[in-house]
């Protein structure tokens, strides 16, 4: 059966800048932190995968640690940081439920078009499983997003770039990896999918657009949508030629290209 799996932050919207960023600046003032991370000191923080870990660079700090307490070992550092990440979570859904973020041009197409095909559709991401499932909702309706399977948070012990949410994805819906794209936005996400041998479908984000995607099977500005936003075509080793928005019918035949090579590889 074909699956397609989607990444959730800057695939499904565009969170990172406009969701996730005001919502950890807003922790740090709800917990009395001497931290504010501007947009680009959250650009350098994306390439640590995971909410948490990000959370926890700001204990490094001599001031922020002192201000949460000093938290002298291992244990009273994660549980600070955890008491933090709830927070955060928290005022991040709240945002996302107040449609501060609009969902990326297509998804709602795609998604909806690939269930009606009768594919497999799933989320896999880094971040907490209340905020992908909040972004999800605001992408295709509550509704419908209570039926796609979602793989977020600490289900895995190792976040992107390791491949292991991805591995899981596939182990626990018994997909077939050479009938599996993902759609990711990062250069982590990419080698979290390729690292799990799936071919991967890259949408750039607002973060993400000058990064490497060497290995990616196509990168495009968006999905793009046919009365809305057109796609631009980044790269495109299989020549799948795209234009305007991308379809079901591109995607298959992306599958069957870049199969063919990958077998003779």
């Amino acid at each position: 059966m074909t699956a397609l799996v989607f990444d959730c932050d800057g695939v499904l919207g565009d969170t990172e800048r406009d969701g996730h960023l005001p919502a950890f600046n807003a922790t740090f003032e709800q917990f009395g932190l001497p931290v504010r991370w501007s947009v680009e000191q959250y650009g350098r923080l994306l390439r640590i995968g995971g909410g948490k870990e990000r959370l926890a660079t700001a204990l490094d700090d001599p001031e922020v640690w002192r201000a949460a307490g000093s938290p002298a070992t291992p244990e009273e550092r994660a549980d600070v940081v955890a008491t933090w990440h709830r927070a955060k979570t928290k005022t991040f859904t709240d945002l996302i439920a107040a449609g501060v973020v609009p969902p990326r041009p297509g998804v709602r197409r795609i998604i909806t078009g690939a269930l009606a095909a009768d594919w497999t559709v799933a989320v896999a991401s880094t971040s907490a499983e209340p905020s992908v499932r909040a972004v999800l909702a605001g992408a295709v309706g509550a509704d419908l997003a209570a039926t796609i399977p979602v793989f977020a948070g600490d289900v895995v012990p190792r976040k992107k770039p390791d491949p292991a949410v991805y591995e899981l994805t596939v182990r626990e819906l018994g997909l077939d990896p050479a009938e599996t794209l993902v759609v990711e936005d990062s250069r982590n996400g990419l080698l979290a999918a390729t690292g799990a041998g799936l071919r991967t479908v890259v949408t750039v984000s607002g973060y993400t657009r000058n990064e490497d995607f060497t290995g990616a099977a196509l990168v495009l500005t968006s999905l793009g949508d046919p009365d809305g936003e057109p796609l631009e075509v980044l790269a495109d080793p299989f020549g799948i030629g795209p234009s305007g928005a991308l379809e079901l019918a591109d995607l298959t035949r992306l599958l069957l290209r870049s199969g063919t090579a990958f077998k003779e590889g």
